[in-house]
């Protein structure tokens, strides 16, 4: 019997024209050592020198005009091409919901009077830290304009249909953009980059919406690996545990969420590994714990198909209980169900571009060397030791004076202390008395609570790691602010039934202070060589504040420090971390009088070693040559931040040595910098102290994990202040406190 040729004509002539050859616009290239791009049989092939003298290769076509990456492959320098992966699919989620204000923001801008018009609930909107856009209905008195609606929520599937291809050289780097991509909302283009002198590619969603309040969060990856015999993802647990699935289960019909320690999972192919990771810092939004929610997947799509990428979940998952009394177990249980009401997922104002990044890593190795290589970029998820300074952290509700008190013993060592340890802090500024103990009474309770917290923070201080005992008032000052004094001192600061003095002894606490007013405060910080800063400032609790007591004696005092720095909101259209809240603020600060400082702050609660905590947390590089003694009281801890001997930093990006030199109109900055990712910028912001300007060094060309030392000249007619800071091109960043020139 004779066979009909036409569906094999038809089936050659729809693959011809699936995969047609594709034209793109090399314009903006420009050929260079270590980096090349070419048009090869319809095809675009990226080249480009690695790590370690590897060589990588991406080839990208257009599939129905969806781009599709032909193959991924590493070479060592001796040896054969190493394909990772072909035909492979970009992919791209995005979850949209509604932004909402927060009743904790409009309790303060009640007390100020404020109205709330809709230009202030459209602008404070975007500071919100409590939100949950995907909680429905929502926890009553939680946020404005609740109940949610299930039909607020939109879950997309990005499409993609191409009808261009850009290539552009930016440095030392190259990308391949395609436009048409569409995700509900969301409209944009498609862009991988490529680095000289490192294995990553990175793969990311550029987008933008018109729709007034916009929250979203998104996953993305790459499908189409192929599963072979050799084919496994393997992964730390978080017990720090080598893990591995080799595909031989069932199809999956959603992506598997791998609580991966380090946010990383590795895809072994048999003659090599690709790693997949998101942004170290910037992909994360601001909660009050650090659960690991699972930040990578896996998805097996048929016998033959596996997804990898990165994704952020629908919602939080409550701290752990403990305790062993009634009314502590009982608290506690109520915080961690609390902690489902806060997930607020990123800021998306209208017509702002979103930049929605994955990281894949090209190796030639094994899955366990590759996360040894991978893990070079955050130091393995360690803040670096730095001659000369020591690593400070500020502001944690632990509850440690309820926590010894429920253990029955000052010897029960708390779970979040070797989280710090750790992570490599020598100083922690704890905050007990927030939600936990007493905080405003004014006798015998809270002075005894106060004891056990003071032996509590010196029974655990160490040689190189020192617990400060601190706490943060919503007394007088207005909004929220952090006390710190250079050693144990009891105080009260609530309204007594009775008249207090100012200051007494008082058997078995000494010293004791009560406070009922601002200038009393003030007048304690000055007596008591403390300082005082406002946390979270423009947002929660301080919404409003310090704008509303610039002009109050205490803030004018030296004693003030100034604000708090914490990656809260998180607008990933913006280059800098906390861009406008924090830099907004620390910029106005110095305008407004008197040097005034940023510190890095957690304002986190319960730790525990299987927690996430490296990617949520910044932390202070103070100059310091010693941990202090407990015993001899932390005067050094407190001199070094009121001369704003400090930089804050995500821990990727490194600082040391900065100066300005010379005197007069003709200056220089200058400073060191290390970093690990491929850096984007340099800047020295000055002020004449009503305008900001800002000097940018383009960075695109210097390698990664390198340092440079910068110097930059600078024009200081009619200055008043100036700053410098580093970002890499992931988002990491560290900055220096502003100088004021005389």
């Amino acid at each position: 019997m004779s066979r009909n040729p036409l569906p094999v004509c038809l089936f050659l002539f729809a693959s011809l024209t699936a995969f047609a050859e594709m034209s793109c616009d090399l314009s903006g290239y420009k050929a260079q050592d270590g980096l090349a791009a070419r048009m090869r049989a319809g095809s675009l092939e990226i080249t480009w020198q690695g790590e370690h003298r590897e060589r990588l290769r991406a080839e990208f076509t257009l599939r129905d005009g969806k781009p599709t990456i032909g193959e991924l492959a590493v070479r060592k320098e001796t040896g054969q091409w190493v394909s990772l992966g072909r035909n492979l699919e970009p992919e791209f989620q995005l979850t949209t919901g509604v932004r909402r204000l927060s009743q904790q923001q409009v309790s303060p801008l009640n007390t100020l009077g404020i109205d709330l018009t809709p230009e202030v609930v459209g602008r404070e909107k975007w500071n919100s830290f409590w939100d949950a856009p995907l909680m429905v209905p929502g926890r009553l008195n939680t946020n404005v304009d609740l109940p949610r609606k299930r039909e607020e929520i939109q879950v997309s599937a990005a499409k993609i249909n191409a009808t261009a291809c850009h290539v552009k050289t930016d440095g030392a780097r190259l990308e391949v953009s395609f436009n048409g991509l569409e995700a509900g909302i969301f409209s944009g283009t498609l862009q991988y980059t490529v680095y000289r002198g490192a294995n990553l590619l990175r793969q990311e969603a550029i987008a933008k919406t018109n729709e007034p309040s916009v929250a979203y969060k998104y996953n993305g990856g790459l499908k189409g690996f192929a599963i072979t015999d050799n084919t496994r993802v393997v992964w730390r647990d978080t017990a720090r545990g080598w893990q591995r699935y080799a595909f031989g289960g069932s199809v999956n019909d959603d992506p598997v969420g791998l609580r991966a320690r380090n946010r990383l999972a590795i895809l072994e192919t048999g003659g090599g590994s690709i790693a997949v990771f998101p942004p170290s810092h910037k992909f994360f939004f601001s909660r009050e714990i650090e659960t690991n929610l699972g930040y990578v997947y896996y998805r097996k799509d048929s016998e033959t198909s596996l997804s990898i990428g990165v994704r952020q979940p629908d919602k939080e998952v409550g701290a752990k209980p403990w305790g062993v009394s009634d009314l502590v177990w009982n608290r506690r249980v109520s915080e961690s169900r609390s902690h489902l009401h806060n997930f607020a997922l990123y800021n998306a104002p209208p017509g702002t571009t979103q930049r929605m990044p994955v990281y894949f890593y090209l190796s030639a190795g094994d899955a366990k060397s590759t996360q040894q290589t991978v893990m070079n970029l955050t130091h393995d998820d360690v803040y670096k030791p730095l001659p000369g300074f020591k690593v400070m952290v500020s502001h944690f509700h632990f509850h440690l004076n309820e926590q010894l008190t429920d253990a029955g013993t000052i010897d029960f060592e708390p779970t979040w202390l070797p989280v710090f340890r750790d992570l490599g802090i020598n100083i922690a500024i704890l905050a007990d008395f927030h939600s936990d103990s007493h905080p405003t009474d004014t006798g015998k309770v809270r002075l005894d609570e106060q004891k056990v917290y003071f032996q509590g923070c010196e029974r655990f201080s160490d040689r190189d790691f020192l617990l400060i005992p601190a706490e943060e008032p919503d007394a007088n000052f207005g909004g929220h602010y952090m006390f710190l004094f250079p050693k144990p001192l009891y105080y009260t600061h609530g309204k007594p039934k009775a008249p207090q003095p100012f200051v007494e002894d008082l058997p078995g606490y000494g010293k004791v202070y009560h406070t009922t007013t601002a200038d009393q405060e003030l007048d304690l910080l000055q007596k008591e060589s403390g300082l005082a800063w406002q946390t979270h400032p423009r947002t929660k609790g301080s919404t409003g504040y310090p704008d509303a007591i610039r002009d109050r004696d205490f803030f004018k005092s030296d004693r003030y420090l100034g604000g708090s720095f914490q990656s809260l909101p998180v607008d990933l259209s913006q280059q800098r971390i906390c861009e406008d809240r924090c830099f907004g603020l620390l910029d106005d600060m110095n305008n407004w009088g008197a040097p005034k400082y940023m510190l890095a702050e957690g304002d986190t609660y319960m730790k525990y070693p299987d927690d996430e905590t490296y990617p949520q947390l910044m932390v202070n590089y103070v100059k310091l040559d010693r941990v202090p003694k407990f015993k001899d009281g932390w005067q050094p801890v407190v001199n070094a931040l009121r001369a704003g001997d400090f930089f804050v930093t995500t821990g990727e990006v490194l600082l040391r040595n900065w100066a300005i030199e010379g005197a007069g109109a003709k200056r220089t900055y200058t400073a060191e910098a290390e970093w690990t990712f491929p850096p984007e910028f340099a800047e020295l912001v000055s002020s004449d102290g009503v305008k900001v300007t800002r000097q940018i060094i383009n960075m695109k060309e210097m390698a990664p994990a390198a340092s440079h030392k910068f110097r930059i000249p600078f024009d200081a007619t009619g200055k008043k202040w100036v700053r410098f800071a580093v970002w890499d091109s992931a988002g990491n960043g560290a900055f220096t406190q502003p100088t004021h020139l005389r």
